[in-house]
This record gives structure tokens, sequence and C-alpha cells, in this order.
């Protein structure tokens, strides 16, 4: 005959709820959606700070981890600590799910950021901009308009400029508020001779009718101008945020002959994103497993994001493409909108909740 089972104790009982707890969301993270704050405003007004949204990886397809030794879900750290909670002993090849579709056009995205070069690729923080260009686009920006291949970009209807709001008087955040400017989005120059205001083209316009307002003028980098913070050289091609390119943006399978200006576009990109195990560019030259090679073919596709607040985002403009292999998932809908400058109630962006997001 046959022994009864024990019954499990309770404090048993709780710890294989959390284990089967900890399992499904770590699957549910993996495989279908996982959730995303916004912490900056450099996509306003699209997505806001103190949005919450849900990021699919099944449009894009799920990726498999490249670092699989992790502490269940975390990201870099372990909660509250500044350990990393992950070991690279075991590193995986790049792998992922078929998707529900490519990544397209004007699609928000949320990606690893490539220029943390310290932590593993899937590890890196996360990112949310709008893919401009897709594999194999040549892109370019003039006077701030984006050009897709030689012809003007769609561009989102609520992207944001940084403009000079000249007036001699003291404008209050009441006065800003009717235009939907927050305080995070409007600053009084020292002079006071005005104040900076980071807004859609629209409501730029109904400032210059303002009464209250002398004249609004779009903050414009000068052609020609080379930014050396702007990818790849920007003191080298004489380009700016508001003028740069043409630059192809490098496809799976693209062969590029090896010469003094694709090295300057690209090299840094073979480097640190072709997954070469042995390569090194000395001038104008590339080596691969200690041989010069006078062409190269790209490994995998890349993408070039910007933030829609085009003034105020930290974007592909400064550090480069997004590789493939860096894509988390699309960014979805959102499930809560909480407004930092209000109280109570009205914190909630009610508005905002459950809306898809374009």
């Amino acid at each position: 005959m046959s022994e009864p089972k024990k019954k499990k104790s309770a404090l048993r009982e709780w710890l294989d709820a959390l284990l089967f707890a900890v399992v499904a969301a770590s699957i549910i993270r993996w495989l279908l959606l996982e959730p995303f704050t916004i912490p900056t405003g450099s996509m306003e007004k699209s997505l806001l700070v103190g949005d919450f949204l849900f990021v699919s990886k099944m449009h894009y397809g799920a990726r498999f981890p490249m670092t699989p030794l992790q502490v269940p879900l975390t990201h870099q750290k372990i909660w509250g600590t500044d350990s990393d909670s992950y070991v690279e002993w075991i590193k995986l090849p790049y792998w992922r799910l078929p998707g529900f579709s490519s990544i397209k056009r004007n699609d928000v995205v949320v990606f690893n950021y490539p220029e943390e070069l310290e932590h593993p690729a899937d590890l890196r923080t996360n990112y949310i901009k709008r893919a401009v260009g897709v594999p194999g686009d040549i892109i370019e920006i003039e006077r701030t308009q984006v050009q897709i291949n030689g012809k003007p970009a769609d561009d989102p209807e609520l992207m944001q400029f940084s403009y000079d709001v000249m007036t001699n008087k003291s404008l209050s955040a009441a006065f800003f508020d009717r235009f939907g400017i927050n305080p995070d989005s409007f600053f009084a120059f020292r002079d006071n001779s005005g104040y900076m205001v980071s807004t859609t083209p629209e409501v730029a316009r109904q400032l210059q009718e303002s009464a209250e307002v002398d004249r609004v003028n779009l903050r414009l980098d000068r052609q020609g101008y080379g930014d050396p913070r702007i990818f790849p050289d920007g003191d080298y091609f004489g380009w700016n945020k508001d003028y740069m390119g043409p630059i192809e943006i490098p496809a799976k399978g693209w062969t590029i002959s090896i010469n003094e200006e694709t090295m300057a576009k690209y090299a840094r990109t073979i480097q640190h994103y072709e997954r070469l195990k042995d390569v090194r560019v000395e001038g104008n030259k590339l080596f691969i497993d200690g041989q010069e090679v006078q062409s190269y073919t790209f490994r995998q596709n890349y993408y070039f994001m910007m933030g829609d607040n085009r003034h105020d985002s930290l974007d592909s403009r400064y550090w480069g493409f997004v590789p493939e292999d860096h894509v988390v998932g699309k960014a979805w809908f959102l499930w809560l909108s909480l407004d930092k400058h209000k109280s109570m109630f009205s914190k909630i962006r009610w508005n905002r909740i459950f809306k898809g997001i374009e």
C-alpha cells in the first residue's frame, strides 16, 4: 500500500508559486510583451515623459538571449545596486524568431543603445526612437527636413523643434500651458530677451500670433558648419544636426569598396557591430583576420533612428546606425500616462490610456 503524499508546507507552496510567477513573467517578457517607461522628452509630443507602454516582441520576432546567464527579470544591474546582473561565461550567437513584420519607416522602435560597448549588445540601455531610415535607404537632412532616397520623408504629426521666442515680457508657466508647453520645454534667456521653447511648428505659429510675443525664430545650425559630435565625423564632412548626408544605411549583403570616404563613413560600424573577431582599421585600410581587404560585405541590416523632438534627441545623427541585433521590439500601445507637473488625479492623462503608438 502506497504512503499518502506528504502535504507541502506553507513556505514550500509560497516558494513554488513565486518560482512559477518568475518563470511565467520571464517567458512573457522575452516572447510577447515587455513594459517600458518614457524617461526623457526626446520623442515629444508623440510620446511624453511619464508614458508607460508595452513593447511587442511579436512584431519583429522575439530575440533569443545572447547573454543567457542573468538574474531573471533584470536588465543590466541587480535591483537597487550597481552590481551587474549577468556574467559573460556563455555567449550565444544572434538569432530571432519569425515576426509579424519587418521594421518599416516611421515605426517607433525600442532598441539597445549601440554606443554602450561596455555591456553585451542585448543588455545595453533601452532607447526608443522612430525608424526614419531602413536598410539600403540613402538619408539626408536639409534644413531639418529628412530626405529619403532624394524625396522628403513623411514627418511625424507632432514633431518638435527648438525656437527662440523673443519678448520683453515675463511669460508665466500658465501662459505656456495654454499652448500645451510644459515647464520642461521652455527656458528663459539670462538677458530677459525671451525664451527657448521646444514645440511643434504649428504651435510656434500660434505663439507668433500672440500679442505677448514679438517674434519666433527657428533655432537652426548653419549649413556647412561641421559639428564634431555628429556621426560619423561632422568636422570631416561639414555636417550638423540640421544639415547632414547623404549617407547610405548598410543592408545585409551590401558590398562597399574600401577607400577614404567609405572608411570615414563605415569603419566604426564594421569594427564594433559586425561581430568580427579580428578587425582593425589603419588610416584608410581595413584588415580582417590579419589580411588587408579591398572591399567589405555587411553581415546584418542597420537602421537610422531619430527622436520626434528633433532638437532635443540623442539619436543616429550623433552615434550612428542601429544594428538589427540591437532591436528589442516595436512600441505598441500605452497602458498608463502620468504628468509629473500635475497632482492627485489630474496626474493621470486619461486620454492617453490604451492609446496605440504611431
